[in-house]
C-alpha cells in the first residue's frame, strides 16, 4: 500500500491530510511495532495491513456526528449542535489505541480520552500521545465498569467509542454510562450484525439509548465489511448500571 495508497483510501472516504499529520501516523505505527515486540498490543504489524485494518478502519466514523434526515417520527433530526471543536469523545478498551488516536489525530481540535484496563497499554498511549505532540488527550488506567460509575466521567462524554470484541448487549452497558444526553455511542463492528442489534435492543433501551443509523461499508482496496452501529442517549442511564466488574461480559442484559 504505501503512503500515497493510504492518501488514496483517505480520499474515497473524504479526508484530506497534513505533511504532519501523515508523519504521525507513520511515527505511531513505528511506536505500535516496537513495543509490540515486548507486549501483545496487536496481531497485525505488516505497514500496510495496519494503515488499512487500524487507521483507516478508525476513521471512517466522521465528527461530528451527522443523523440521518427523517427520524422515525418523520421529522427532521439534529445533532444537538455538536460543533468538532467541542466534541469531548472517549474511547472505552482502546487497546492499543484503536479508534481513539487515528481519530485525534485526523480530528486534532477533538478532546479525547483513551480507556484501558491493562496499565502497560496506558504506558504505550501516553509514550504516543508525547512522541506525537498531541494535546486535548489523556488516558485512563481503569475497567470500563468502574470508570462509568466514577461522577468525573459518567455522562460527562459527547461521543464514546469501542472497537473492543464484544456483543453489542455488553458493549452497550460499558459505553452508554459515559455519553451525555444527546451524545452518541458508536460501535464498530464487523459487517453482519442484523441478529446482534435484535438481541441487544432491550439493553441499549433499559441504558436509555436508540439506535438512529447503521452504517455499513467496505474498508477501500479490501472485501472487509464493516458495520458503524450509531446509538443515541435519549434518557439518563439508570444509576445501577454498568453492573459490578464482569457481569457485562458475562451475563449481557
Amino acid at each position: 500500500m504505501g503512503r500515497e495508497t493510504f492518501i488514496n483510501n483517505l480520499s474515497s472516504i473524504g479526508i484530506e491530510l497534513t505533511n504532519e499529520q501523515l508523519d504521525q501516523f507513520d511515527k505511531y505505527y513505528e511506536l505500535l511495532v516496537e513495543w509490540n515486540k515486548v507486549m501483545n498490543l496487536t496481531g497485525i504489524t505488516n505497514y500496510d495491513e495496519v494503515l488499512l485494518k487500524h487507521y483507516v478502519d478508525s476513521v471512517v466514523l466522521k465528527l461530528p456526528i451527522e443523523e440521518q434526515k427523517n427520524s422515525d417520527e418523520g421529522q427532521e433530526s439534529n445533532n444537538d449542535g455538536m460543533k468538532s471543536a467541542h466534541i469531548k469523545l472517549i474511547d472505552v478498551g482502546t487497546g492499543a489505541g484503536f479508534p481513539g488516536l487515528p481519530l485525534k489525530i485526523v480530528n486534532p481540535s477533538i478532546e479525547v480520552v483513551l480507556l484501558d484496563s491493562l496499565n502497560k497499554r496506558i504506558n504505550f498511549l501516553n509514550e504516543v500521545i508525547s512522541s506525537l505532540c498531541l494535546k486535548n488527550i489523556t488516558t485512563i488506567h481503569s475497567r470500563a465498569e468502574d470508570g462509568g460509575r466514577n461522577k468525573l466521567y459518567r455522562e460527562k462524554f459527547d461521543v464514546s467509542v469501542s472497537r473492543a470484541v464484544a456483543n453489542l448487549s455488553t458493549l452497550a452497558e460499558y459505553n452508554m454510562p459515559f455519553v451525555k444526553i444527546g451524545g452518541y455511542f458508536v460501535a464498530f463492528k464487523s459487517g453482519d450484525i442484523e441478529e446482534e442489534l435484535k438481541q441487544s435492543s432491550n439493553a441499549i433501551n433499559i441504558l436509555g439509548g436508540k439506535v438512529v443509523k447503521v452504517d455499513k461499508f467496505t474498508l477501500p482496496d479490501s472485501d472487509i465489511d464493516r458495520s458503524l452501529v450509531y446509538i443515541k442517549k435519549i434518557k439518563t442511564t439508570p444509576m445501577k448500571y454498568p453492573r459490578k466488574a464482569g457481569l457485562p461480559g458475562k451475563e449481557p442484559l
